[in-house]
């Protein structure tokens, strides 16, 4: 593999390339293929997140399968430098490359997946984040060409199921037996492995908030965690400054607010769904691995 350097472009005034200009652009080049159906500009780009070290995110629709030719001449008409080029796996054909200074992150699919996971998540409430992601793209994405196709689609994920939501949030109630035995890390001074309890709880945390706000996850890590949580109305006060001060504390006092945090969120959740019984799974939020106590003869 090659190393490119990735310079950011600037127009008069020193301000950074216009990116949606920059998809428009090559989406073009897509286009001129029969094969495509529709490109789609996602990512933080499309959402107006973009900053400096952004990406531009495109997803191509095609009819059939495209070929390494069809794949690849979008990049040569751009002059462009390919960093990775992957065959097709888990139903996706994807190529990273840099053109003008910006680099490229292609998701090729066929339409007909594209239906079939839109069906998926908002009719069978299929929680799997990846999949999810793709909906999220759709659901957010500008498009930059085939437009019908593309308004059709987006028809399809324009409301939010209730179903899903509850089933997010039911997948990410339970925080698992590890954030029982925290007390214990927290004496231990297991650092790695306490992190890895309180990382993995706040992901929990962010995808049942997804699910409360009927909100696609439009990525598997959470990226973009505090812009995210801004579009939230249904959340505890101050969450985001409270996130990151759970992760830059002391772990003691990070555990302790990460469980008062814990707390309201279940009480939102019972608010907005009367119906889920949460109590039990406050109680085993509450409870901690009790320290070993061998009586004296």
């Amino acid at each position: 593999m090659n190393i490119y350097t990735i310079v950011i472009l600037e127009q008069d005034g020193g301000s950074c390339v216009d990116l949606k200009s920059l998809a428009r652009e090559h989406s073009a080049s897509y286009m001129q293929n029969p094969k495509v159906e529709a490109v789609l500009l996602g990512g933080s780009v499309s959402r107006n997140w973009q900053d400096e070290y952004s990406d531009i995110e495109l997803m191509v629709l095609w009819k059939e399968s495209p070929t390494e030719e069809d794949r690849k001449r979008p990049i040569h008409l751009a002059n462009g430098d390919i960093i990775d080029f992957y065959p097709y796996e888990e139903e996706e054909w994807s190529e990273t490359y840099v053109a003008q200074g910006v680099k490229f992150e292609i998701s090729n699919f066929l339409t007909s997946t594209i239906q079939k996971i839109i069906k998926e998540v908002t009719l069978e409430w299929e929680t799997d984040l990846n999949k999810q992601c793709l909906v999220a793209f759709v659901h957010e994405g500008i498009p930059l060409g085939g437009e019908e196709v593309i308004q059709l689609l987006k028809e399809k994920v324009k409301v939010y199921p209730a179903e899903l939501s509850k089933a997010m949030i039911r997948k990410n109630m339970d925080l698992g037996n590890r954030w029982s035995n925290r007390e214990a890390l927290l004496v231990r001074e297991d650092w790695l492995m306490l992190y890895k309890v309180i990382v993995s709880t706040q992901e929990k945390i962010m995808g049942m908030l997804f699910g409360l706000n009927r909100l696609y996850v439009h990525h598997p890590a959470f990226k973009w965690q505090n812009l995210s949580l801004e579009k939230m109305p249904i959340v505890p006060e101050n969450i985001s400054s409270r996130m990151t001060s759970i992760l830059m504390e002391h772990p003691t006092k990070g555990v302790r607010d990460l469980e008062v945090l814990m707390g309201q969120v279940y009480e939102l959740i019972q608010t907005e769904y009367p119906e889920m019984d949460v109590m039990e799974v406050m109680e085993k939020t509450l409870f901690i691995r009790p320290k070993n106590v061998v009586d004296s003869i």
